[in-house]
């Protein structure tokens, strides 16, 4: 029998056929750029040519004719870039929202940890991020949550062992294991993280790691077990340490979390290889006027980053970590994600395309993002995540001293302050409170915070990382227990009140931690509660809710509130 021609065998071999006789000059290209600057991801040079892309790929570089040529002059093309760890779910948006707002920054591909809605909801949170990134003209990939609920200390709405994360690696986009928070279990040698870790790496997949602060041996310890990546260095000599031993290290700037100005130095030889760019946590307000990645490559060049050594920690390093083969340069056969900026320092995004389709230009998409596909059994789970009794202010009565956490300006580390017996306005000393939201057990852990700025009224919040009970702050007990009960009501959100009435509230609906709302209508919901925070005297340079949020996670020194009561995470005790 004759052998099939090549054409025939599928429609795989036919589109590299069509790439490979693109790139020899004898196909016209579906698309070609013409006279356009390029960066160069692997020399570093700025080079001159067209850019021919043939199924969803670039085929050449150089001259071609294409059936459609679009003149690139006066802008510089490069990759498309990658957010190398981000939790969709901190932007308080639905995922497709959120992404209408990331497409026109200039971002193709996210790595994303689906740990917040996994810890209210499972499994069934893991399904509902994968079904609602489907299909998108921005390739969402994920990591799978490790630690479901963080720690043994917290109260999650689900726990997930590594038999149920299993299944998952057989998905197409699922790249490997996220961020492992529980160092405390890899170092005491823990069958569960261990677990984790082993699955991951006998599939050859990467494992994320989160480890701040941690140092010396025990660093080694926890990089032998085959944990490669680090985004929770605040300081430069801890991103050395963990350099040294091999860890890429993923610089955050997000809305609570800033780290890009101590470690600007690393992007720059001979660290530039070694280094990622990430956001982690970032709200509405943050991305409509800073931007996503082109945003952070911007603050890095104003810091004095080498400008292709920001952009390569954008693209060509996360491409190269998370096993992206085809992404992260402009090259033959990679995938054509590409965006046109007109230069490196002022970094304005003109043009995006992914998967050699133009998806977003001057800041607006296109064309509407496609339809999702319906599951109403799972968005109804997701959506009934909140489930609490009748709260009042006698629960967040104290009669003995509680210890006191010191809020650390700019970061999401604490410090112990000791103990404190009462509220104190004018010394900063606010009462805090973590309320079980998931299975109504009435637990109520209490506290004291210092460095917030509260003079009047509370705070309170469903968004509290990572098993998201309800956090609170407040300069009195009866508007923090007014607070509590409209996030119930809501069932999940964000409120501010004073004397007993609201002044400011946003519903979260999906899961307690997401809107239904339009990016637009959601910013302007939270600028209106901030703007009612900072009336209250909330310190304006901090974010009054992200900075709460984290008050609540017990894998981040040196004290946390929980629903048993303030964790001491460096001691990994109760107080």
């Amino acid at each position: 029998m004759k052998p099939l021609p090549f054409y025939e065998t599928g429609p795989a071999l036919a589109e590299l056929c069509h790439v490979i006789r693109v790139a020899s000059g004898t196909e016209e290209a579906d698309l070609v750029l013409k006279n356009l600057r390029y960066l160069n991801v692997f020399t570093g040079e700025l080079l001159t040519s067209d850019i021919a892309l043939a199924g969803g790929r670039i085929a050449g570089l150089g001259r071609f004719r294409g059936k459609t040529e679009m003149d690139g002059s006066g802008m510089l093309a490069l990759p498309g870039l990658i957010d190398a760890h981000i939790h969709l779910e901190s932007a308080l948006l639905s995922p497709r929202e959120l992404i209408k707002a990331l497409l026109p920054c200039g971002s193709t591909t996210l790595i994303c940890d689906p740990h917040e809605i996994a810890n209210i909801a499972g499994t069934a949170g893991i399904d509902y991020m994968l079904r609602e990134t489907e299909g998108l003209p921005l390739d969402v990939r994920f990591m799978l949550p490790s630690c479901v609920p963080a720690t043994a200390f917290d109260e999650a709405g689900a726990a997930l062992d590594s038999q149920a994360l299993a299944p998952y690696y057989a998905h197409p986009r699922v790249m490997g294991l996220g961020e492992m928070m529980n160092y405390p279990g890899v170092l005491a040698t823990d069958r569960d993280p261990l677990e984790k870790v082993l699955a991951a790496r006998l599939k050859g997949k990467p494992v994320d790691g989160h480890a701040p602060g941690l140092q010396g041996k025990a660093l080694g310890a926890y990089v032998a077990a085959g944990i490669r990546s680090d985004h929770e260095c605040a300081a430069l000599e801890e991103a050395l340490e963990k350099l040294r031993l091999g860890q890429m290290i993923i610089i955050r700037e997000g809305t609570a979390a800033h780290n890009l100005q101590a470690l600007v130095s690393l992007l720059s030889p001979p660290y530039e290889g070694r280094c990622m760019l990430c956001t982690d946590d970032k709200h509405p307000g943050d991305l409509l006027r800073l931007g996503h990645m082109d945003g952070i490559i911007r603050r890095a060049v104003s810091l004095g980053a080498d400008p292709v050594s920001a952009v390569k920690a954008a693209t060509i390093n996360p491409a190269r970590h998370y096993r992206l083969e085809d992404k992260g340069a402009i090259a033959p056969g990679y995938r054509a994600d590409l965006i046109l900026v007109d230069d490196l320092e002022s970094f304005n995004v003109k043009k995006v395309f992914q998967n050699g389709r133009l998806v977003a230009e001057n800041g607006l998409l296109r064309e509407p993002l496609p339809d999702g596909p319906e599951d109403q059994a799972l968005s109804e789970k997701i959506r009934d995540s909140f489930h609490m009794g009748p709260f009042g202010e006698a629960s967040l009565r104290n009669t003995l001293p509680l210890p006191l956490i010191g809020m650390v300006k700019g970061q999401i580390l604490t410090t112990n302050l000791g103990y404190a017996e009462n509220i104190q306005v004018e010394r900063d000393i606010l009462k805090i409170a973590s309320i079980e939201r998931h299975k109504n057990t009435g637990h109520t852990g209490l506290g004291f915070v210092k460095g917030y700025g509260l003079r009047s009224g509370a705070v309170a919040t469903s968004v509290s990382h990572d098993s998201h009970n309800v956090v609170v702050i407040g300069a009195n007990e009866k508007d923090m227990a007014a607070a509590v009960r409209l996030l119930a009501c809501m069932k999940g959100g964000i409120a501010v009140v004073e004397n007993g009435l609201p002044l400011a509230q946003i519903p979260l609906p999906i899961a307690g931690i997401m809107s239904d709302k339009p990016l637009k209508t959601v910013d302007l919901q939270l600028q209106a509660a901030k703007k009612a925070a900072y009336s209250l005297g909330v310190h304006p340079e901090i974010d009054p809710f992200m900075t709460l949020s984290f008050m609540a996670l017990p894998v981040i020194p040196s004290l946390r509130i929980t629903t048993r009561g303030i964790f001491d995470v460096d001691a990994q005790k109760f107080l």
